[in-house]
């Protein structure tokens, strides 16, 4: 099992954080606030701040800025979806 990633060489940088350090950033700033979900976990971010949150309804959502309390758009239909992008991604590195 894998538990977090540091992909610091792909595009600018993709890092999946633990379980410990996501539950350390809930506690600390709440859900991401996303319109429409629930509850939306922080889960990842890349080189340029911007974080990976995924909600209650299964989709994958990027912070439009490198602030936790901005806004968030859709980048994937679902946590798979979101890691055969990064694979896509892995594999088109030259």
């Amino acid at each position: 099992m894998i538990s977090q990633a540091s992909l610091p060489d792909v595009d600018n940088g993709y890092f999946i954080h633990s379980p410990a350090t996501a539950a350390e950033h809930f506690r600390k700033y709440g859900p991401a606030p996303i319109d429409g979900e629930s509850i939306a976990l922080v889960f990842a971010s890349d080189g340029g701040g911007h974080l990976f949150a995924i909600g209650d309804s299964g989709h994958v959502w990027k912070s439009t800025t490198a602030s936790w309390f901005d806004d968030f758009e859709v980048t994937a239909s679902s946590l798979q979806e979101f890691l055969e992008q990064l694979g896509r991604r892995i594999a088109n590195q030259t």
